[in-house]
């Protein structure tokens, strides 16, 4: 398999979960400006939506979207993976949060990451992005270390990454105590570490 990514965006998810498998994979960073990856393929050539991640699985199999690719990583390895049982609701629960992540919070970061958006359009998203953190630092008022069952999950590895975009905006996370926490807990994780620093995340 192979994951194509932007260092830092929200195929870091996938990354993490690649890593949580030990499986073998390789990786792909992709330019955001020319739209190619690193060995100069035309990246749309690959995934014609051009945004990551992408995952390459072989024999001209490439599954877009990253709560898909997420879901396969768990389904494919539950052994290392959270993976509930389809009809649980346990599993509905992993739905709900992957949609949160991905539908809600991630949304509401666009104006944020926009060259073309105004003053007022970021300060608005700011906002937003402060309500999905209450909804998140209610949910974890519970005392729960991670979303679902209380075990670490695709859900989590997704939440994780674009909560953290909340330090190249100068948000301090400290205004929420246990997202805070919940944040720290995650990026403990050997995966998360091994993920960043393959990105250039961390030295």
């Amino acid at each position: 398999m192979k994951l194509y990514y932007i260092p830092g965006a929200c195929s870091l998810a996938s990354h993490i979960m690649l890593n949580e498998t030990n499986v073998t994979f390789d990786i792909e960073a992709v330019d955001p400006k020319t739209g190619e990856t690193a060995t100069g393929q035309s990246f749309r050539g690959i995934s014609p939506n051009g945004y990551v991640p992408a995952l390459e699985l072989g024999e001209g199999e490439v599954l877009t979207e990253g709560v898909a690719i997420l879901q396969y990583i768990a389904d494919n390895n539950p052994e290392y993976a959270y993976a509930p049982a389809p009809g649980t609701v346990a599993r509905a629960r992993l739905q709900q949060f992957l949609n949160f992540a991905a539908a809600e919070l991630h949304k509401s970061w666009s104006p944020l990451f926009s060259d073309t958006s105004t003053e007022v359009e970021q300060q608005a998203a700011r906002a937003k992005v402060a309500t999905k953190f209450d909804h998140l630092e209610d949910v974890l008022s519970d005392g729960r270390e991670y979303l679902v069952e209380n075990r670490f999950s695709v859900a989590d590895a997704y939440t994780f990454v674009v909560t953290g975009w909340a330090n190249f905006k100068d948000i301090d996370l400290t205004r929420w105590p246990n997202l805070s926490a919940y944040v720290r807990r995650i990026a403990g994780r050997a995966s998360v570490d091994a993920a960043m620093r393959a990105e250039g995340l961390l030295a």
